[in-house]
């Protein structure tokens, strides 16, 4: 199998990943909504496949969440915002590889780019596409919380990994 066939296979068992990891795990949230693992698979899809194939992967994933739960409105935001939060994770994560040896260092830094995407894009959305406003700033606590344990998750997720051969067959 080549290594696009492989990227590809890769990128739809992590939007499933996603769309699964934010749907079956759910811990509610007083902040209207539930905290879920579902931001640490972005991360990962990122990390794991790189900025094109993860964010591509991150995007879908969460995008589905979002459509067959009934919240359309957030469809297209939801595609965007983890496509780009999965996307400057995955590349930050590659820069750091070469000035960083610290691998917890590296996800950490790399994931809260992307959470500092996500929470900063859902109050852009919600204020200026759907009009709330700066009534949209009431999602941010929320949002900080959910990204968080997504950085948690994927700094916990990554080392596991690592250690078996996952990686390797990625990079083949």
């Amino acid at each position: 199998m080549n290594n696009k066939t492989k990227k590809i296979v890769f990128a739809a068992l992590m939007a499933a990943l996603v769309y699964v990891a934010t749907t079956i795990i759910r811990i509610p949230s007083p902040t209207e909504g539930f905290i879920h693992p579902g931001d640490g698979i972005v991360f990962l899809s990122g990390i794991l496949l790189g900025p094109l194939y993860g964010g591509i992967a991150a995007g879908i994933g969460s995008m589905f969440v979002d459509l067959l739960a009934g919240y359309t409105h957030y469809v297209l935001g939801t595609l965007l915002i983890k496509l780009f939060a999965a996307m400057a994770c995955g590349a930050l994560f590659k820069i750091l590889s070469t000035t960083c040896k610290n691998i917890v260092l590296r996800i950490s830094i790399s994931s809260l780019v992307g959470a500092v995407i996500i929470v900063l894009g859902y109050f852009g959305y919600a204020s200026l596409y759907l009009g709330k406003g700066i009534a949209a700033a009431a999602s941010i606590p929320g949002n900080i919380a959910q990204t968080i344990f997504g950085v948690v998750t994927v700094s916990i997720l990554y080392p596991v990994l690592m250690k078996t051969n996952l990686l390797q067959i990625l990079s083949e």
